[in-house]
């Protein structure tokens, strides 16, 4: 069949799927514009679609490359010249196409109809009006908008995945291209990785990795990663025989700069201030003033999505990292970069406070409170964007009300790393001016933030400092509530339940005179912990059923949720084991709505203590690595600890001693690691049946070797349920040096003196150190080989000459 389609100069790469959906379309649709960004692959595309259907029309496919045209009374010229069609001085041009194709079976592949789009729309609609069997395939940044067409959004490129990077279209576009280019890229994994990081940030968009993968001639993927944020400077050097707005990165998304009205280029600049997806409203709140009045926006945003430079899906905006790039220098050169940023500091601090906070104090159905948690969670990455402008600009005030007013989000989500920092950065500023009470409100969430690591020192020191600033504003508030209760989980953690439990019925108290019914929950959840502790199972009932009564009242999905699991572990420790499991799966829906990992977590962990107890030991081991491995997903070491300390107890109970033996030493190093106490009553019965049935120095071995064991390393062995891999040496043997080298040097030497039989203070004399110095080693290398007893410690170092006796 007749045509004028170029001949591809290279593969085309992916989108299979894609190019039948459109050659359908075709059959069944008689105007179809494909819409995209600049460099997107509309024209390659479109080619590639009317070369499969070009048996389909018999009288041609023909191609109108419009981008070689700058004046839009051209159009009808140009067309004319196409399709061969000489011009009448008695009638008009377009009648003179209608009557040279009325009759014809033919598709026309207008492409770059964006700077002529006014006259495409009344060429094709007089000419698809005409002529009964034209099809016409268009490629625009915008919709031609006329009557019957079908508009359909040409992608980016699949990004890869971590575990399948060269299955990825983007990456096969980039490796084509790069060997095309004469590059001698070696596909190794750390590569593959390169570069699958580096379709991720050009978007998959094709012209961007085709001009990134050209530059792999003179730099490495590493290289051109690493510059990758002066794109523009960057991915130049494009095809000389490609058209110049394709020849660069700049030219492109110029070129779509260029054809938008005054209006769309303000508003597509102060769009670069949002650093993810946002909704109308947020960009009515933050680009709208009196040089773009909110009530223009809507329909301004609805043009820049015609155009293909915003992207829109489910009522969410985003723009393309590119897009996002040229709109940041946009703003800059503007000098609105300042105000804006300045303004979406504010409005985003307004929208954690209207959208979330201020329901936290109110009684809510759960489905609206978890729409309102869903709402600002997902606003991560411009929480993030505004923070940042709040150190870098030194507004303190905002910055740590935006912080405190995210507080439960990141409590719930177990964010605890990055939002600690935040705490710090901003607390590190002038706080001069900004009120008391918002001071130590911050210093007790960055110790909350901390407590979550582990660092407990550090959140006790900075709970208590807030604590004081919070107590400068007299009466009661929510935020000082949540911090009494917060204060008792921390004395509760470092030993003190007298403190803990005082801090806890004075915000019971507090909170119940207010009805704040949040904190009567947490202050009973609290109180809970701390009857339990003491073995007061009844009273410790009582509160978690009174939490339990609070949070439901409220309709707090995070509250019930937590206090399900407190009368599940009540119930477990009552042996009340078909009760215990029912509240704490009763648990789980809550918490997985709000994707609460920290308790989820301790959910499983409880559960398949729960299923231990009732001997159900291989859906025990399941639910415990399932924990085990969120908990390392999040970076919550007690998490882990946790879990591995009930997978010990699995491990035992299936006869897997050794197994036991050694979860039992990394759980005490990881206890040590977080500020733990080590000896725990479970673990020396298990020790302690150990070395009755595989002898003192086994045990020992074993204990050393889980104890320099990684996290990952003690899961796989505790799920492999094999025999584990001889750690200590037969007789005659050298200790391996793996356990060896858990003893220090002064350690060894401490050990040659106790093989000796001295007492700590000869040793001290021998050493030159003092008596105290000395038993704190002796206690180390117990606790590094998992003995009791100085005996033990000599014996096994004479077994096994670590020293000569």
């Amino acid at each position: 069949m007749p045509h004028n389609l170029p001949l591809e100069p290279n593969r085309f790469i992916g989108r299979e799927r894609d190019l039948t959906e459109v050659a359908g379309l075709l059959t069944r649709h008689r105007v179809v514009t494909l819409c995209g960004a600049g460099g997107i692959g509309k024209t390659r595309f479109a080619l590639q679609v009317a070369a499969r259907v070009v048996d389909d029309f018999a009288d041609g496919v023909w191609l109108v490359e419009l981008a070689k045209i700058t004046r839009a009374d051209l159009l009808l010229h140009m067309l004319a010249d196409v399709l061969q069609a000489a011009e009448e001085g008695a009638r008009t041009l377009l009648d003179t196409l209608i009557g040279r194709i009325a009759s014809q079976r033919i598709l026309l592949v207008l492409d770059n109809c964006e700077h002529v789009i006014e006259e495409c729309a009344r060429v094709v609609d007089a000419l698809i009006a005409n002529c009964a069997n034209l099809r016409v395939l268009a490629t625009s940044r915008e919709p031609v908008r006329i009557a019957g067409e079908l508009v359909w959004r040409v992608p980016p490129l699949d990004l890869p995945d971590d575990g399948a990077i060269e299955a990825s279209e983007a990456v096969q576009l980039f490796l084509e291209r790069a060997y095309a280019s004469g590059s001698r890229l070696e596909p190794t994994d750390e590569t593959m990785r390169t570069v699958g990081q580096l379709c991720r940030a050009l978007d998959g968009m094709p012209l961007a990795l085709e001009l990134a993968a050209a530059r792999t001639r003179v730099l490495s993927p590493e290289q051109i990663s690493d510059r990758i944020k002066d794109r523009f400077k960057l991915l130049t050097g494009g095809e000389r025989t490609a058209p110049a707005r394709h020849r660069t990165l700049l030219a492109t998304v110029q070129w779509s700069h260029d054809l938008l009205e005054e209006g769309e280029r303000v508003l597509l600049r102060r769009l670069a201030v949002f650093a993810a997806q946002f909704d109308l409203e947020y960009v009515e709140l933050v680009c709208g003033d009196g040089i773009l009045p909110a009530d223009d926006i809507l329909d301004l945003l609805a043009g820049l999505v015609d155009k293909s430079l915003v992207q829109f899906d489910q009522a969410r905006y985003r723009l393309l990292e590119t897009i996002a790039h040229f709109a940041r220098e946009q703003l800059k050169e503007a000098g609105e970069e300042q105000e804006l940023r300045d303004r979406h500091l504010r409005v985003t601090r307004d929208r954690a406070r209207d959208d979330f906070w201020v329901d936290m104090l109110k009684k809510l159905p759960g489905d609206k409170r978890l729409q309102a948690f869903g709402k600002v969670a997902d606003r991560n990455a411009d929480h993030r964007a505004a923070l940042a402008w709040a150190v870098e600009t030194g507004q303190a005030e905002v910055g740590l009300e935006t912080a405190c007013y995210l507080y439960p989000i990141w409590a719930v989500r177990g964010t605890w790393i990055e939002n600690r920092a935040w705490y710090e950065r901003l607390l590190s500023l002038d706080t001069s001016r900004v009120r008391p009470e918002l001071v130590g409100e911050a210093w007790s969430r960055q110790a909350d933030m901390a407590f979550g690591q582990d660092d407990l020192a550090t959140a006790e020191r900075s709970a208590l400092r807030g604590l004081e600033l919070m107590r400068t504003k007299p009466g009661y508030r929510f935020a000082l509530g949540l911090t009494l209760n917060n204060v008792a989980i921390i004395y509760l953690r470092t030993g003190r339940p007298e403190e803990a439990r005082r801090h806890a019925e004075e915000a019971l108290e507090g909170a119940t005179q207010a009805g704040d019914l949040w904190n009567i929950g947490m202050a009973h959840n609290g109180l809970t912990l701390i009857a339990g502790l003491g073995g007061k199972l009844r009273e410790a009932q009582r509160h978690a059923e009174d939490a339990l009564v609070a949070f439901r009242e409220t309709d707090q999905p995070w509250g019930i949720g937590r206090a399900l699991i407190s009368v599940g572990v009540l119930g477990r420790i009552r042996e009340d084991y078909d009760n215990a499991r029912a509240n704490l799966e009763a648990s789980l829906p809550y918490l997985e709505a709000l994707d609460a990992k920290p308790e989820i977590a301790r959910a499983l962990a409880e559960l398949g203590r729960v299923a231990t107890q009732q001997g159900d030991l291989g859906r025990a081991r399941d639910r415990l690595v399932e924990s085990i491995e969120l908990s390392r997903k999040i970076g919550q070491r007690r998490g882990v600890t946790r879990g591995l300390a009930a997978l010990a107890r699995v491990a035992e109970a299936s006869g897997e001693i050794e197994s036991a033996v050694l979860l039992c030493g990394t759980v005490a190093a990881l206890r040590d690691a977080i500020g733990q106490r080590s000896s725990v009553a479970w673990a020396e019965e298990i020790l302690g049946k150990a070395r009755t049935e595989i002898g003192e120095s086994r045990t020992g071995l074993l204990y050393a070797h889980g104890r320099a064991m990684s996290e990952e390393a003690a899961l796989q062995q505790a799920q492999s349920a094999e025999p584990v891999e001889r750690a200590a040496p037969g007789p005659g043997e050298q200790v391996s040096m793996e356990v060896a080298s858990l003893l220090t040097e002064r350690e060894r030497e401490v050990v040659g003196l106790l093989v000796k039989g001295m007492s700590n203070r000869r040793i001290a004399e021998e050493l030159v150190i003092s008596p105290a110095t000395v038993a704190r080693h002796v206690a180390n290398i117990m606790l590094k080989l998992g003995f009791s007893s100085r005996t033990q410690v000599a014996a096994w170092a004479l077994e096994h000459r670590i020293v000569n006796g």
